[in-house]
């Protein structure tokens, strides 16, 4: 039997030195509810396990209007989803976060697990995207910060080195008159991965005109990413019906899904089309009442 080592850190700078061994094939253990499939099925390997809840900066959970969200990185869904402040502010994140799994698996999973796992299909990621995230990265040679874009490369993997830990979670103040949402489609009522999802974050002047957009895909390429000419078809006017028929066009164009036992590229890329439209519609409806 193959020995593994498990560690419990109480700063950030302990699991750095337990990650600087790379002899010891070191894998972070937040929710853990990807990692441990992953290891039990043998696409992952791991020697030690370090475990980052108990380190108190891991679990910040801040949310106001004035500072914006702070989410650390052992944070659970389920605490992120029951912030008096967060859905609030960011209804499109908390929204995305509130469909991963069961109430079991959001009360151990992370957002910034979701992210860090790397799947094209992961709910939270496009809603971070179209929040303009920013991830807090520390390593042996101190912080830095990636956009929530940059963070995924390609399914299964990220810019982070194997001894860097994402801290937090940042996501700026929404501006007046912005607002968010998210909405995916899977094949079946029970828990299942996004076939499609879409995130969008508007903002609307006093007269109705879109002054700035977001708009973020997942499932559909190899990693979430931004939808930017459909985003920019919005600005500087109404999000009428015309607005949306034109950014789930562009959003559709931009598509790139595989055929698989879950759909086929054209089904996908209608379906991509179809949330664009309702997502951008829903968070406009949100916006209208934050001007």
């Amino acid at each position: 039997m193959r020995e593994l080592r498990y560690s419990a850190p109480a700063s950030v700078d302990e699991a750095l030195e337990c990650l600087a061994d790379g002899s010891q094939d070191p894998r972070i253990l937040a929710g853990g509810t990807d990692l441990l499939i992953q290891l039990r099925a043998g696409a992952r390997h791991a020697r030690h396990l370090v475990d980052i809840k108990r380190i108190p900066e891991m679990n910040v959970l801040h949310a106001n209007a004035r500072t914006g969200l702070r989410v650390g990185g052992a944070v659970s869904c389920a605490e992120l989803v029951e912030h008096p402040a967060a859905g609030d502010l960011f209804p499109g994140l908390i929204e995305a976060a509130a469909l991963i799994g069961s109430t079991q698996i959001q009360n151990r999973a992370t957002l910034a697990g979701n992210l860090c796992n790397g799947s094209p299909a992961a709910d939270t990621t496009p809603a971070l995207l179209a929040l303009d995230t920013t991830c807090i990265i520390a390593g042996p040679a101190g912080r830095r910060e990636l956009s929530a874009a940059e963070v995924v490369t390609a399914p299964g993997r990220t810019l982070l080195a194997d001894n860097e830990l994402l801290v937090e979670i940042r996501v700026p103040p929404p501006p007046r008159g912005a607002s968010d949402a998210y909405q995916r489609l899977i094949p079946r009522s029970e828990m299942d991965i996004a076939v499609v999802g879409v995130g969008a974050s508007l903002v609307l002047e006093d007269d109705g005109t879109c002054s700035a957009a977001r708009i973020a895909l997942g499932a559909v390429g190899p990693r979430a990413f931004l939808a930017t000419q459909a985003a920019f078809s919005l600005v500087g006017g109404p999000i009428d019906e015309a607005a949306l028929e034109k950014a789930g066009t562009l959003a559709a164009d931009v598509a790139q899904p595989i055929s698989d036992k879950r759909g086929t590229t054209e089904y996908r890329r209608e379906i991509t089309a179809v949330l664009t439209r309702r997502v951008v519609a829903d968070a406009a409806r949100r916006a209208k009442g934050n001007v």
